[in-house]
């Protein structure tokens, strides 16, 4: 029989809010659960306080007010260096370090956390699960292309093991087709580790594509919190329905292109 791997934390949102000096509110009394081994999209328009909120999760941003837990326990009871390691973190620069070769550049979370930076083995496992080749553990990310460099960003994030993954706008600097695959490739991933997911996108089309909920942001607040499937069906209201529109539109002109082609 085989067994489903273990299912990564809940993450909960209980009233948190960002203001800035000058007075912009870029989280405005946000309190959502999200339930742990699920995959979610924040999606919204530029703005919309979806990032924000995402980095109030590994406290790259501290909130005004309000808090943040996971599984429970408030981030804020721990030292943030010793919370991030637990959390896997990919976002769209990637942000590997140029003059450490991969193997060194997924590794480094091992080490910091006081393991073995040098662990081949543990190295060419994720090298494996993100679908690259062993070989190119010993190349310098300039050697590699954008879509392999942000694969190598994901193995980096797996490297501690951790159950809740957060991605913002991972794959935005990606061409259409290495975007499409590393997005299938990502879900996989969620699926077979049984990982809390967490992603920050501003393409609906993706977000209906990978997630199991998607949650709309609009002036720091979320306005929608439905699946796909309900948001496809005209759930949500007009913030969402906006959204939803832009695939839609793109689908029925291909659709209209393709006929003329016939």
């Amino acid at each position: 029989m085989v067994q489903s791997p273990p299912s990564g934390p809940t993450v909960a949102f209980d009233a948190v809010s960002k203001r800035y000096s000058g007075g912009t509110v870029a989280v405005d009394r946000v309190s959502v659960e999200i339930a742990g081994g699920s995959f979610v999209a924040l999606v919204g328009s530029s703005g919309s306080g979806k990032s924000t909120l995402l980095k109030m999760i590994n406290r790259l941003i501290e909130p005004s007010e309000g808090c943040t837990r996971i599984a429970g326990a408030n981030v804020a009871d721990e030292p943030a260096p010793v919370l991030r390691r637990k959390i896997g973190y990919v976002f769209q620069n990637i942000g590997l370090f140029p003059h450490m070769t991969v193997a060194e550049n997924i590794a480094i979370g091992l080490r910091l956390a006081g393991g073995d930076g040098h662990d081949a083995d543990r190295v060419g496992a994720l090298l494996d699960l993100v679908d690259l080749p062993r070989a190119v553990a010993t190349r310098l990310p300039d050697a590699l292309s954008g879509g392999q460099r942000q694969r190598v960003g994901v193995a980096r994030a797996l490297a501690t093991a951790p159950g809740l993954m957060l991605m913002d706008e991972p794959f935005g600097a990606l061409d259409p087709v290495t975007r499409d695959q590393l997005g299938h490739a990502i879900r996989a991933l969620h699926d077979r580790l049984g990982l809390t997911t967490i992603m920050v996108t501003h393409d609906m089309a993706e977000a209906l594509i990978l997630a199991d909920r998607v949650l709309v942001m609009d002036a720091g607040r979320i306005v929608a919190d439905e699946t796909p499937r309900a948001l496809l069906e005209g759930a949500g209201g007009p913030v969402a329905q906006a959204l939803v529109a832009v695939p839609r539109d793109q689908a029925q002109r291909m659709r209209a292109l393709a006929g003329d082609v016939a």
